[in-house]
C-alpha cells in the first residue's frame, strides 16, 4: 500500500472505532467509497490483506489500524 492509501486506511479504522467503538469489525472494502472506482488500489489492498496477511473477511478494526501503522 501507498503512502496515501494507508493514511486513508488509518482514518477509516479511526472514524469507525470512534462510531462504532474498540470491537467494531470491517472488511477491505470499507476503505472504498465505490467499489469499482479505483480497481487498482483495491486489488492492492485485497492482495496485502488476503495473501500477504491472510486475515479473515472481518477483522478488528483495532487490529487493522495498529497493523498498517506499523508497516506490517
Amino acid at each position: 500500500m501507498n503512502a496515501a492509501l494507508r493514511q486513508h486506511a488509518i482514518a477509516v479504522c479511526d472514524a469507525k472505532i470512534a462510531q462504532k467503538g474498540a470491537g467494531v469489525g470491517l472488511s477491505f472494502y470499507a476503505f472504498f467509497a465505490n467499489k469499482n472506482s479505483d480497481p487498482a488500489s483495491l486489488m492492492k489492498v485485497a492482495e496485502w490483506w488476503i495473501k500477504t496477511h491472510r486475515l479473515d473477511h472481518f477483522e478488528k478494526a483495532v487490529k487493522i489500524r495498529d497493523m498498517i501503522a506499523s508497516g506490517a
